[in-house]
């Protein structure tokens, strides 16, 4: 079995020769063939310096760069897509991931599993309101909607038999959902508890605000999932409940106005009801018609998400 890891790097100049040194202790002792592809996003400091030098010693490190920064999810979705092994593993650069959880998840892999989640258990100890609950809130919410029951969708550190990776083209930030596109085709399932580490260099490039986008994105795939080929089941359902929404609304006006002789200017329970709805409505019509666009604009033209400026020890 040969494995690939994949690590997206941005700014990350002090975590990557800890970070490539650590992989080197869990890798050699597994005698398997490996390669590691390290996609440079665009870094400004020295990052690309460090992998050129690393590539240079050792030919199984493969380096990709991108033009411009172009997101974890693109950074991945190019790691996949220039892979050439039977097992995938991301893994974040920043060393918060803890690389000898590699070997363990290679074990459950083997012990039937197509996909193993890594899970940060103790991520969030002592920031219970700020951080610990929306997570939770955020994974049940994924859990319930994709039904794909895991803890920490957000975590990189996953392991994936190719064969169920290969092909899925990724936007946003939907690389933490890639577990359930392999679900929802067939693929077995797991998780385990993996080690979390501080940030000991730099800066995240993560915040609470992400948990919002990720929540819209979480829409869009399960529209693309239920919903791609059958558009109209979509919007006519909220067509239906637009309009019951609206005959209800209208109902209630005409009650008041008949039994308690309240004109309908006097209330502004029309006005509300047909604004708020039809804006409603507009908005989301118009978010999900423009992912599908945009899916259309790059897979019709074989185009990616993103632009390589330079590819190292690729043959």
């Amino acid at each position: 079995m040969k494995i690939s890891i994949i690590v997206p790097i941005y700014n990350e100049e002090n975590n990557l020769r800890r970070l490539f040194n650590e992989f080197y202790e869990v890798l050699l002792p597994l005698e398997i063939d490996y390669e590691i592809i390290g996609v440079n996003d665009g870094s400004k400091d020295n990052s690309l310096a460090i992998l050129k030098e690393l590539a240079l010693k050792d030919k199984k490190v493969k380096i990709i760069c991108f033009k411009v920064n172009s997101g974890q999810t693109a950074s991945i979705c190019a790691g996949i897509d220039n892979s050439t092994g039977d097992l995938i593993i991301p893994i974040d650069s920043d060393l918060e991931n803890d690389p000898h959880d590699i070997s363990r998840l290679i074990e459950k892999i083997n012990s039937g599993y197509d996909v193993v989640s890594g899970w940060r258990k103790d991520r969030w100890s002592g920031k219970l309101l700020t951080r610990k609950v929306p997570s939770i809130v955020a994974n049940w919410l994924i859990s319930i909607i994709t039904k794909v029951k895991l803890h920490d969708y957000g975590c990189t550190l996953k392991a994936y038999k190719s064969e169920v990776i290969k092909g899925v083209t990724l936007y946003g930030e939907m690389h933490r959902f890639i577990p359930a596109y392999a679900s929802w085709r067939g693929a077995r399932v797991t998780e385990i508890i993996v080690n979390y580490r501080k940030r000991i260099h730099g800066k995240t490039n993560y915040g609470l605000s992400r948990t919002f986008r990720v929540l819209l994105d979480l829409v869009v795939i399960k529209f693309l999932d239920k919903y791609m080929n059958r558009p109209i089941h979509f919007f006519g359902s909220i067509g239906f409940i637009s309009l019951g929404t609206g005959l209800l609304s209208g109902l209630v006006a005409i009650y008041l106005r008949l039994f308690y002789d309240l004109s309908f200017i006097l209330t502004p329970l029309p006005i509300f009801s047909a604004l708020f709805i039809i804006v409603g409505i507009q908005l989301i019509a118009m978010g999900i018609i423009a992912e599908i666009l945009m899916r259309t604009y790059y897979e019709s033209q074989s185009k990616k998400p993103y632009t390589i400026e330079e590819k190292i020890n690729f043959k």
